[in-house]
């Protein structure tokens, strides 16, 4: 059930939440006030519960014009900040620091360039915001994970550009681990990579795509631990 509510900002870095928007059982995205809050496509914030001492960090999910800022969390089975971050509703208040990083990419390459997207899990949160913020982007998105039910928001990619790779249900346009489906691909020699996920999906690629002769420079990555 989402829970909405029309709020402002409270001073420079407080925010309330306005809605919890729930994707699957473990996965929800948090919404918040934008305000004057500026950044780039691909980047991310710190975000704390107010009154508590601990932040972490997460890629913006929301475009640049979006009304709302837009993070998209998978609750940790045993971990301490999930959980708090699972439980707020409309009114409660959260701590946001930033933006942060490089991860993007120039407004004038997302109209020229080709791009391949690689994600797994949450990890596709920058490449959500990035095709929304520039939706006429030659891009292919390659997205790995466990079930399909934990393609978030599907429905918002074309689907001649969104490859889903599910490695415990047969329901995806590949029944398998993101990175064997990536060794059969052929890819432009001009592409540029962008890779955002768990570290060993991340390294693992980074030799794929090495052994295909792609340059270090082609590749860009955000490694989520």
């Amino acid at each position: 059930m989402n829970l909405v509510q029309h709020t402002i900002k409270i001073d420079e870095s407080f925010y309330k939440v306005e809605e919890i928007r729930h994707l699957t059982k473990e996965t929800f995205s948090l919404k918040l006030p934008k305000a004057r809050f500026t950044f780039r496509a691909g980047q991310h914030i710190s975000l704390g519960i107010h009154g508590d001492y601990q932040s972490r960090e997460y890629s913006i999910y929301s475009s640049i014009d979006d009304p709302n800022l837009e993070v998209l969390v998978k609750e940790i089975d045993h971990g301490y900040f999930t959980p708090k971050l699972r439980k707020l509703k409309a009114g409660d208040l959260v701590e946001v620091h930033g933006p942060f990083g490089n991860f993007g990419m120039e407004p004038t390459s997302a109209q020229t360039d080709k791009f391949v997207f690689i994600a797994s899990g949450t990890g596709i949160a920058p490449f959500h915001s990035m095709v929304r913020t520039y939706p006429e982007i030659d891009y292919t998105l390659i997205h790995g994970v466990r079930y399909v039910n934990e393609s978030y928001d599907r429905y918002e990619y074309a689907n001649d550009r969104y490859i889903l790779c599910t490695s415990r249900d047969a329901e995806g346009t590949y029944h398998g681990r993101l990175t064997d489906y990536l060794i059969n691909c052929t890819f432009n020699p001009e592409t540029h990579f962008y890779l955002c996920g768990n570290s060993e999906m991340i390294f693992d690629a980074l030799e794929i795509l090495k052994e295909k002769g792609f340059q270090r420079a082609q590749i860009h990555c955000e490694v989520y631990f």
